[in-house]
């Protein structure tokens, strides 16, 4: 496939002090949202890789806007999904037992397919999928599924938000030549947390 052609670019300096005062702040909020008041102890140990992961994904259902928001029905509710092998998903799970957003509830769903997975609002593709990434992103194309993963090269694929680890901290990569493409809003808070803001061109189209 032809490389995608970078038509924006955004850096932000990773060694500003504000940058990193305002990204700890939120990752702390983030993590916060996973955790269960009697299990104290996380909040002495801190969260792992996969709660802080988990924690991004439940949040992003408050900062990116789907045509088919749940709020528009009242039986309604959000979709997450996980396709492929990843703790990421028993940490969803768990924080998705008691957690609702903008009143509606939140369900967590393991996939085998994409195709299955079009009705998700989310879908996290674990890096165990790497080789079928072509396809999986090919099965979604003109749905409206904002897709996140943690492998390498993911955005330059045509996925939406990576995951990119800084420093040992989780940080975003976000691509909204992708997420215009289908059909979401991402909020300029989101995007202000990014490390790296990408719209990119990829060849094919949807």
């Amino acid at each position: 496939m032809t490389p995608p052609r970078i038509t924006a670019l955004r850096e932000e300096k990773s060694g500003s002090r504000r940058t990193r005062a305002r990204f700890a702040c939120t990752v702390l909020l983030l993590a916060g949202a996973w955790m269960p008041a009697p299990r104290m102890m996380y909040a002495q140990q801190g969260p792992t890789e996969y709660q802080v992961k988990a924690a991004y994904l439940y949040n992003f259902l408050k900062f990116v806007e789907w045509p088919n928001d749940p709020s528009k029905n009242p039986h309604g509710y959000w979709v997450i999904g996980v396709l492929g092998d990843n703790p990421i998903g028993d940490e969803l799970i768990q924080l998705a037992s008691d957690k609702t957003v903008q009143g509606h509830r939140l369900q967590v769903k393991k996939f085998q397919t994409a195709e299955n997975a079009r009705g998700c609002h989310i879908l996290f593709i674990s890096s165990s999928e790497q080789k079928h990434l072509p396809s999986i992103l090919a099965a979604l194309q003109g749905s409206s599924v904002l897709t996140v993963a943690d492998m390498d090269n993911f955005i330059e694929s045509g996925g939406m938000i990576q995951f990119v680890m800084d420093n040992s901290r989780v940080r975003l990569a976000i691509d909204v030549g992708a997420t215009n493409r289908a059909r979401l809003k991402v909020s300029s808070k989101l995007l202000s947390l990014a490390r790296t803001v990408t719209s990119a061109v990829h060849g094919g189209g949807d």
